[in-house]
This record gives structure tokens, sequence and C-alpha cells, in this order.
């Protein structure tokens, strides 16, 4: 990915991976195509790649923006120093209210692993690395609940994230996060049951 000089991003490169995000979360990547983005973003084509190099480097650099907007919201559930269950219950609620949202249309990096199935593409290794690092930290958040092993709990949070959000565009947004946070509630009991529970 083609680095920005130190300091703010200019004006244009903000205006163009403002108007790609918006343009591939809610239609997709492959169908949307680099003159498109330079129509709906008012710069030229040699200004676009002049901050990308390729379609691929501004795709990227999309997945790179919501994977920082996704590490802010879990940062949120965790500052609030809530008990370590209630630290997962908020993380819950976060999800479900970006469920909520307007103009949801699901995990933006599986939407992008549909796209991209190649296990050697950069997309497709920049999607794999944001979930693990989810998975790692719903881990950690885990292993503070109690004495089971974090990982399986880790991935089933991590499961039903995934059917809610995949369900969230499809079905009764409402419906979608009153079951996904019964889940949630439901993993919580059953991983503290599995084990002592630490004090949070």
């Amino acid at each position: 990915m083609r680095q920005e000089p130190a300091g703010r991003p200019s004006e244009a490169r903000s205006r163009l991976l403002a108007t790609a995000t918006r343009i591939f979360y809610t239609e997709g990547i492959h169908s949307v195509g680099i003159d498109r983005i330079v129509a709906e973003a008012h710069v030229t084509r040699a200004t676009l790649y002049r901050h990308f190099s390729s379609k691929e480097d501004l795709v990227l650099a999309y997945l790179a923006e919501v994977d920082q907007a996704t590490r802010a919201q879990v940062d949120d559930a965790v500052t609030r120093r809530l008990a370590a269950t209630d630290t997962v219950r908020a993380l819950g609620e976060s999800i479900a209210q970006g469920i909520r949202s307007p103009g949801f249309r699901g995990c933006a990096f599986l939407n992008a692993a549909a796209e991209y199935p190649d296990p050697d593409h950069p997309v497709h290794k920049a999607v794999l690395a944001h979930r693990q690092w989810f998975l790692d930290t719903v881990t950690e958040l885990l292993a503070r609940v109690g004495e089971a092993p974090a990982e399986p709990a880790a991935r089933h949070f991590v499961m039903l994230r995934d059917g809610a959000m995949a369900a969230g565009c499809l079905f009764d947004p409402e419906l979608i996060c009153e079951t996904f946070l019964r889940g949630v509630d439901g993993l919580l009991d059953a991983h503290a049951a599995a084990g002592s529970v630490r004090p949070a």
C-alpha cells in the first residue's frame, strides 16, 4: 500500500477513500470500477493513482479504515472499565447497534472475503488478519470471565456475531439483535459455569 507523507492526509485522498468505502460497502467491490469512484469523488484518475497505486491498493485502504473503526468500537467497550462479563456484553451491544444502523449491509470483511476467495490474495489476507485480531481480543476478554479455556467460547462469540451480521441485513434487525444478545448472555453463563469465576 502506498504510504502517505507524515501529517494530515490530503483532502483528495480522504474524499477518494470515503467515496470508495461507501460504494464498496453498499454495492460490492468487483462491481465498482475506478471511473465510478473518480467521478463521485470529483477527482481525476491521475489524482487517484497519485494516492493509490491500483484498485487493490484502494480496497486494502478501505479495509484498513473499517478495521480501525472496529478497533475503536472494541476499545470503547474495553475502556469503560466494567466487570469482565459486562465488557463482553457492552461489545455485544455495540455490535447490535451497528446491525440496527441505517444502511447496514453485513460484515465488510466477510463481504470482501466472498469476493476474494483466494487465500493468497492480499485482500483475503487482510480479512484473515482482522478476524484473527478480533478473535484474539474476544479470547482475552473471556479469559477474565472464568477459568475455563477462553478460545472455544471466543470462537462461539465470533460465530454468533457472524450469524447476526449475516441475518441482520436480511431480516428484522431488532429481532436478530435480540436473538444475538440472548446468545451472548447464554454464552457468558455457560463459560462462567465451566470454571470458577475470577474476580473482574
